[in-house]
């Protein structure tokens, strides 16, 4: 019976939906409107969209001889229970914007002139906390200079700045613990900096000698270190991504009261391990910190040609993630946005996703010249009006922590410590070519000792064309 009067009443539903259209006449269909046409054997009727009646029982069916309006607002208002979560519905076909009417607003402390914005919240750091963070901005700034000069030189075969990016190093890695694991990009040597990594093991790293613990394989800038729960830099972008997660849910598992933070720019982004990662983090709710460095440039692609969206903070939402974006040049708010960040990542057990808006003020790398693809004009605005080393020593030096005598005396220490690294790292050995092949397997494999035979063999015919500081 019941079965019977759900089908009388559905039909009688639709003969007067289809009397009302006739007395109306034919009309065209668009996206925007709340009916559709009908296929099948009542072709030519039309029906509510996405209007399939339920009834929950005799009560429901009786309630049915209610007015048209109100059987459609009874259908909207029923929420269904869709795998991944209950879902209402709307009459209206509405996508959803390709992006917001306005950008994500940008978090700052500092203005320009390293004065503290009115209202704005922040963590308060300590004169001895303020000091170290600014010196350690000091050193990175003049060891970058320093050791670019020495790869000009052909002393190093290579070499990476972070110019411009010192805020986003130092100030991360101050609002960390010693106990966080890292996993960097590649412009994150001040994090490394900061937690320990003396100058003279940055120029062993770079010199590939005895004392480098990458035993000269990597190229230089791609530092490591398991004392300082530094992840060793690996050059293909975005793979430490994914990796970071796996990290955090590891440090989640056992109850570990740290979080993973992995860093990487805005071409990051466009890798298919970025989307990957947060997809992960999300779901496993891995206390993990992305960190994007927005320096407006993947190597000479600019952020126009990387994505249509707004940056990369709205693509945290997408996947499920707290995230915020901070001026990456203020020194302060980037240090309170990790350490609130951290908090989070631990204590609520959940991922966050960090975009700090920076510029690249040096060239991508010295195999790179950004003159070819950006203003000259432009770079030397952003060097000089928007250094974010000048722009904290503002606020230190007007909170009278500060002077121009010790700004001199730190930047001779420093430039006199980095020259006498570099002079000793150049005297020690290299590594001999039989560590090429050692490290990877237990027992080298028959195949792997040919080719060491081979590279010997090479060696020997051709001493001119091999360097001579390297044992064989």
């Amino acid at each position: 019976m019941a079965a019977w009067l759900s089908s009388e009443l559905a039909r009688r539903a639709a003969r007067r939906i289809a009397g009302e259209l006739r007395r109306r006449g034919p009309a065209p269909w668009f996206p925007s409107c709340s009916t559709v046409p009908v296929l099948g054997p009542t072709a030519g009727y039309h029906r509510g969209f996405c209007s399939v009646r339920h009834f929950a029982g005799d009560t429901a069916a009786a309630n049915a001889e209610d007015s048209d309006n109100e059987f459609a607002a009874g259908d909207l208002q029923q929420v269904v229970d869709f795998p991944g979560g209950k879902l209402s519905f709307v009459g209206e076909m509405n996508f959803v914007p390709e992006s917001q009417r306005e950008r994500i607003k940008c978090y700052r402390v500092l203005d320009d002139d390293g004065g503290i914005i009115y209202s704005s919240r922040f963590q308060e750091v300590s004169k001895e906390l303020a000091l170290k963070m600014y010196s350690s901005m000091v050193t990175l700034q003049i060891m970058d200079t320093i050791f670019y000069e020495a790869q000009r030189q052909g002393r190093i075969s290579f070499y990476l700045t972070s110019n411009g990016e010192e805020a986003i190093n130092i100030a991360s890695a101050a609002a960390l613990s010693a106990d966080d694991i890292v996993l960097p990009q590649y412009r994150e040597p001040g994090v490394l900096l900061w937690r320990g990594f003396t100058l003279q093991e940055f120029a062993n790293q770079l010199f590939g000698n005895k004392m480098d613990y990458g035993k000269g394989r990597q190229m230089p800038i791609h530092y490591g270190s398991n004392r300082l729960n530094y992840f060793t830099v690996s050059s293909p972008i975005a793979t430490q991504l994914p990796q970071a997660v796996g990290a955090a849910y590891s440090l989640k598992m056992d109850k570990k009261d740290a979080c993973a933070i992995t860093y990487f720019g805005d071409g990051g982004t466009s890798e298919g391990d970025f989307h990957a990662a947060l997809n992960f983090a999300a779901v496993t709710e891995a206390p993990v910190i992305f960190f994007c460095r927005n320096n407006g440039w993947a190597i000479s692609t600019p952020t126009t040609e990387q994505f249509r969206s707004d940056g990369i903070v709205t693509r945290g939402q997408a996947y499920g993630i707290r995230s915020i974006r901070v001026d990456g040049n203020d020194t302060l708010a980037v240090y309170s946005a990790v350490h609130a960040a951290r908090e989070m990542a631990i204590t609520e057990g959940r991922p966050i996703l960090i975009e700090a808006m920076t510029y690249r003020v040096g060239h991508h790398s010295t195999s790179d010249d950004s003159t070819k693809y950006r203003l000259a004009d432009e770079i030397e605005h952003w060097r000089t009006a928007r250094d974010p080393v000048s722009r904290y020593r503002k606020w230190v030096q007007g909170n009278g922590w500060w002077c121009d005598a010790e700004e001199t005396e730190l930047r001779n220490s420093v430039r006199q410590e980095i020259l006498q690294a570099i002079q000793v790292a150049e005297r020690i050995p290299k590594h001999g070519l039989a560590e090429l092949f050692t490290d990877v397997y237990d027992q080298v494999p028959s195949n792997l000792r040919e080719q060491q035979r081979s590279l010997l063999d090479t060696i020997k015919k051709h001493p001119s064309d091999y360097p001579t500081d390297v044992p064989v």
